[in-house]
């Protein structure tokens, strides 16, 4: 909220339901992060192996700016830090960086679990590894594919930004949505995958439209013959099996995005089926799944395999961050 306070983001309407979760008496403290002497007397009436829970630390303008005299507010209420929120791991504000320097800290369960399961799709993976990127932009995840060239056997490139590196290759795209500028960024990628000896899959045929809406009639086409006018909104059944060979190649799979218009039918298939393939390996002991980012969690809710891969991580911009090797700076700070 900007720092400012919002009542309905106030963290209030949650009480009952960590009292309920975690079977602890819980006393919420609606604090202005300012002025801390109503949270000390919170703390010193409330009855051990109680719970206080504070206001959102986003009401003050200080915690995204990591001012050091809030994170010393904070710190003056406890004698240790826990970190459980890999998904906020990616920001260097007071309650996820600032305080980690002024407490004994320590990472919690779920952000163990998170970065265990991290570790092993990139940082010591069973080989060979296979990187799934899909979504609609190359402009956003030019990082991320710079970063898993080294690290990955096996790039399958999905979605509408597959498209881009089509059209780089000198393939005709018809109408379908295409970063036209970023033509040098794809064959750069393109090559330093030949160098780094990374093998890129992009789709070989494709389902076309003529409308985005769902049910509009489609066609299937070869990526080098679509039609001037049409939209390609998914891959096609060849495609489909050249991804599900790679996968059988491998033995870790990292998925971060879609791989067509999952979120209208018919254009969910060539997601949903790759999804299903992959979730049938993990079952069998035979793949390694780690999947993360909003639009795959959906993808694969919508598939019905969210609870059969090996992780799904529900963090975000986090997830995306540590796929593009970057320093996390809530985790960075745990470790100092």
């Amino acid at each position: 909220p900007g720092g400012k306070i919002v009542p309905e983001l106030s963290l209030e309407i949650i009480t009952d339901d960590v009292a309920r979760i975690c079977n602890r008496d819980v006393v919420f403290v609606d604090t202005n992060w300012q002025d801390m002497s109503k949270a000390r007397q919170a703390i010193e009436q409330a009855p051990p192996g109680s719970i206080i829970l504070m206001q959102n630390t986003r009401f003050h303008p200080g915690e995204t700016t990591n001012d050091p005299e809030l994170a010393a507010r904070m710190a003056s209420l406890g004698d240790f830090f826990v970190n459980d929120a890999f998904s906020a791991a990616h920001r260097a504000h007071a309650s996820t960086e600032g305080l980690a320097h002024l407490l004994p800290s320590a990472a919690g369960r779920a952000m163990e679990k998170e970065l265990a399961a991290l570790t092993r799709g990139l940082g010591n993976p069973k080989r060979p590894v296979i990187a799934l990127v899909g979504g609609a932009k190359v402009s956003t995840k030019i990082d991320l594919l710079e970063n898993l060239l080294s690290k990955v056997d096996a790039l399958v490139i999905g979605g509408a930004m597959a498209n881009t590196f089509l059209h780089a290759a000198g393939l005709s795209i018809g109408n379908s949505l295409c970063e036209k500028d970023l033509h040098e960024v794809a064959i750069r990628i393109m090559d330093r995958a030949t160098e780094e000896q990374c093998s890129i899959i992009l789709p070989v045929d494709a389902v076309v439209a003529f409308k985005f809406e769902a049910n509009a009639k489609h066609m299937l086409y070869g990526v080098d013959a679509i039609a001037e006018t049409g939209m390609i909104l998914d891959i096609g059944p060849s495609s489909i099996e050249r991804i599900k060979g790679a996968i059988d190649d491998a033995n870790t799979i990292i998925w971060n995005g879609p791989l067509g218009a999952f979120e209208i039918e018919p254009f969910d298939r060539g997601t949903l089926e790759v999804a299903k393939y992959v979730a049938t390996r993990t079952k069998r002991g035979q793949l390694i799944s780690i999947a993360g980012g909003g639009d795959t969690v959906a993808a694969l809710s919508h598939a019905g395999v969210k609870d059969q891969f090996t992780y799904v991580s529900t963090a975000g911009g986090a997830f995306l961050e540590w796929m593009e090797g970057k320093t996390l700076p809530g985790i960075a700070a745990l470790q100092q």
